[in-house]
């Protein structure tokens, strides 16, 4: 008898698996290979816009990816460094050998973690609530709960030109007849899409014909854990930029009704925001070029990764189009790119904690819900994995807001307004993303992850010795002045300042945009007195303090809504709510206000008329 079973081994089950068993919770983590336990079967990197924040806050709250990200990178990139700190994301080339080795070293050492392969074919569920699983041999794995984190395997399907063939990621076996069971148990379904590109054989590549994407001289790091293991690779492994050519063009558009997607194959939506290359040629027809990446996926592979040519042509077309690219004309391709469908939940069933309405007891993470990404899955395994545990020790559900964390929206995105296409977290999603920055990440939840039990005290103390540090060095900045003498007029000038009149403290030098950090500490003749991190701190805390104050009396607002709660049998039967409300409200069962304010199609009036009715309740 278990606490908690988790279902799946990739980046959900293996972040739920590890927050389980280190809340104390006997877990037991089945997967049908034990060998494909964290695999990067696309993409081999981990972070870009709005997911590198998401990393960041994995790791605030005690989760694993970012750790292992730092210790697994080929090379590091901060995006968008010359913008605002709102969208800037720190990107890292991972070796896709390297990463899930490491992941599953912790898992399989890890105390009260027990991790079996084997395939799931259906639940336990006695008097309406979950109570474990049964294994395709028949035998029961008793728990209290149980988290799916199926991915892309269930009931997947690989598509290549006409051709339709069972198969999950990297041809591995499919998880089949679990979705099916979960329809008899009343839980929706419904067909996704996705895809990945050629991979190319290193040495038949002509470098000289592309141009060298290199990542940044400063190393980042996506952990605040001052003692986790880093390591600097021994070279920084470079990316390519391509693009795509006329002849690209030609072949994939006489060529188009071979495609799985427009040949009629495809029954399944794709990502949005990851579209194949055939589809970006028809939807974006006026459009020249389209460009690629050639990305390493591990220093002990002779293969890289075309990113931005997923497609489901047969292979003979692939050929043409592969060789249609610059550099690539001679290019040998060691694996074809493909297609995969699969079955996926509708996460609008799902409490904020990704507990199913249906069946108490069961949790559905990454994938699965409809999403896209090792940092989407990772975040949700994350979450469902603390509310596991705090169901089992009748502690209060752990729910993010949205202006908390970026995993706040995307749970709260999900659960609430559900998906059509496979989700992908986006800057844009977060109407408070300059309180949700990269840099603060562990401001906001490294206490939250302290209070859940994942932050150690020796950790918590170095957060908030770091605090301390911001504080002080801000009060002294405050308190240091420098007077309009012709050196600092003149090192102002260098750095297109304007001139000093009168005294001024170095805080409010600070605020002007083109001084920094250690142009102040120049100025003053001092030395730099707080980390290159403490640093960034203060300077957007200081120049962005009216936008921030302005952001945080709005999420004072959102505070206030998501603290009227809705019990979850409240009655929407109401004369002034309109029938689409009502149907919406009845479905998804938001838990506070707030909530019930951002489902598509309920509307100011009938958030006031709950309002109202709340407080009738309330008197």
């Amino acid at each position: 008898m278990y606490d908690a079973i988790v279902v799946g081994g990739g980046h959900a089950g293996s972040e739920a698996a590890l927050a389980l068993a280190r809340l104390q919770k006997k877990t037991l983590l089945v997967t049908g290979n034990v060998k494909m336990i964290a695999t990067m079967p696309c993409n081999p990197s981990i972070g870009g816009p709005a997911k590198g924040t998401i990393v960041r806050e994995i790791d605030a709250l005690g989760g694993e990816m970012g750790r292992i990200a730092d210790l697994t990178s080929l090379q590091m990139k901060m995006l968008n460094n010359s913008k605002g700190p709102a969208v800037r994301a720190l990107r890292a080339q991972s070796d896709k050998v390297l990463y899930p080795a490491a992941m599953q070293r912790i898992l399989f050492t890890q105390p009260g973690l027990t991790v079996e392969e084997a395939y799931v074919a259906r639940l336990v569920v006695e008097d309406g609530v979950v109570r474990g699983v049964v294994l395709e041999d028949g035998s029961e794995r008793r728990a209290a709960a149980v988290i799916v984190t199926a991915g892309t395997y269930m009931e997947g399907a690989v598509l290549v030109g006409n051709t339709s063939t069972p198969s999950g990621p990297d041809g591995q076996r499919p998880s089949v007849g679990l979705s099916a069971h979960l329809r008899e148990l009343g839980i929706e379904t419904f067909r996704l899409k996705t895809g990945t590109p050629q991979r190319i054989r290193r040495d038949s590549i002509d470098f000289t014909k592309m141009e060298v994407a290199p990542g940044d001289d400063f190393r980042y790091r996506f952990s605040f854990d001052e003692d986790a293991p880093f390591v600097h690779p021994e070279k920084e492994w470079p990316c390519y930029l391509i693009h795509t050519t006329e002849d690209t063009r030609a072949v994939i558009t006489n060529n188009l009704r071979k495609s799985a997607m427009y040949g009629g194959l495809v029954k399944g939506v794709g990502p949005r925001y990851c579209p194949s290359i055939e589809d970006k040629f028809v939807r974006f027809a006026d459009k020249e070029r389209h460009q690629l990446f050639i990305e390493p996926e591990s220093a002990s592979l002779d293969v890289v990764y075309l990113q931005g040519f997923s497609t489901s042509m047969p292979h003979d077309v692939q050929d043409l189009m592969v060789h249609s690219l610059p550099g690539l004309e001679r290019a040998v391709i060691a694996k074809y790119a493909y297609a995969i469908e699969y079955d996926a939940v509708r996460a609008t069933d799902l409490w904020p904690t990704l507990e199913s309405k249906i069946l108490p007891g069961l949790y559905f993470a990454g994938q699965v819900n409809g999403t896209s990404g090792y940092e989407e899955a990772a975040a949700q395994g994350l979450v469902a994995g603390i509310n596991a545990a705090r169901k089992l020790d009748g502690k209060a559900p752990f729910v993010l807001r949205r202006d908390e964390a970026y995993i706040g929206v995307l749970v709260d995105d999900l659960v609430t307004k559900g998906v059509l296409d496979p989700y992908r977290m986006l800057t844009s999603r977060a109407e408070f993303r300059l309180l949700l920055r990269h840099d603060n990440a562990d401001v906001r939840l490294t206490p939250r992850g302290y209070d859940i039990g994942l932050i150690s005290a020796d950790r918590m103390a170095r957060f908030e010795a770091k605090r301390a540090a911001v504080r002080a060095e801000t009060q002294r900045l405050a308190a240091a002045f420098v007077l309009p003498t012709p050196f600092a007029n003149a090192f102002l000038a260098s750095k297109g300042s304007g001139e000093l009149k009168e005294k001024q403290s170095l805080l409010d030098l600070l605020k002007r945009p083109e001084l920094g950090y250690r142009d102040v500490m120049e100025l003053s003749g001092s030395a730099p007195r707080v980390t290159s991190e403490e640093a960034e701190q203060i300077e957007i805390e200081v120049t962005y303090e009216g936008y921030i104050r302005k952001a945080l009396k709005e999420a004072e607002k959102l505070a206030k809504e998501e603290a009227v709660a809705i019990p979850p049998d409240f009655d929407y039967e109401l004369h002034n709510l309109a029938l689409e409300a009502r149907v919406k409200l009845k479905k998804i069962r938001p838990l506070t206000l707030g909530q019930a304010s951002r489902i598509s199609g309920v509307n100011p009036a009938d958030v006031q008329a709950i309002a109202i009715r709340l407080k009738g309740l309330n008197k």
